[in-house]
């Protein structure tokens, strides 16, 4: 009895691995599934595949084909298995993209990470448009500076672009008002944009906020405003 379960326990197991892939199936997980579209997925796979409905489980590299899909710009993370069914499935998370930056290389995103992520034909994502070019060695402090803003409800709606001036301070600009926001460096950036906030829900009760050119922050215990 033991050899018998043996025996159809392997004949099984060898016929599953002999098994043709009967389709692909991409799941994307995550709040932003609007960069990339499912028949990209289905391309990067099919150009590393061939054929996939003439292949066997047993042939397939899920390794190597999370490492491609893991290669492309847009993707943040992937996972690649074949269900019990033979449906080969790819669970796809997309990158998350905090800036947008515009200089003399070009036009590209920020993800949340920090790395570069190109722009998509598919949807413009609604981040702070930074002009200027941002130093190897200031990319951590930056990208911290645009996860601050990306995760505050009041600065993601407000804060609509970034200059970076040559001496490396920040101008901003808000959504609604035409004041400009002398931001200084980056240090004590948290501090900075409490003060804002603070000052913001004061001064757009009595209507000032209209009145003024410029908004100085580059003193953490005060801001100081031009009219």
């Amino acid at each position: 009895m033991l050899g018998l379960v043996i025996f159809l326990f392997s004949f099984t197991s060898k016929r599953n691995e002999q098994r043709k892939i009967a389709k692909i199936a991409v799941v994307f997980v995550g709040e932003n599934n609007i960069f990339l579209k499912e028949e990209a997925v289905n391309k990067l796979l099919i150009e590393n595949l061939g054929n996939p409905l003439a292949i066997g489980k047993d042939k397939l590299d899920l390794n190597k084909l999370e490492r491609k899909l893991d290669s492309n710009a847009m993707i943040d993370e992937s996972d690649v298995f074949v269900s019990v069914d033979g449906v080969l499935k790819a669970v796809v998370k997309q990158k998350t993209p905090v800036a947008r930056v515009i200089n003399g290389s070009g036009s590209f995103y920020v993800d949340y990470k920090g790395g570069k992520m190109p722009l998509s034909d598919n949807f413009t994502a609604r981040v702070p448009l930074v002009s200027g070019d941002i130093n190897t060695k200031d990319k951590e402090k930056f990208t911290q500076l645009f996860r601050v803003i990306y995760e505050d409800e009041f600065l993601k709606k407000n804060i609509i672009a970034i200059q970076i001036m040559p001496n490396a301070s920040l101008k901003m600009f808000n959504r609604n008002f035409d004041y400009q926001i002398d931001f200084g460096s980056m240090m004590n950036f948290e501090t900075k944009f409490k003060n804002y906030k603070a000052f913001f829900q004061k001064a757009v009760l009595d209507s000032t906020l209209y009145k003024y050119k410029k908004i100085d922050l580059r003193f953490t215990k005060q801001v100081v405003c031009t009219k």
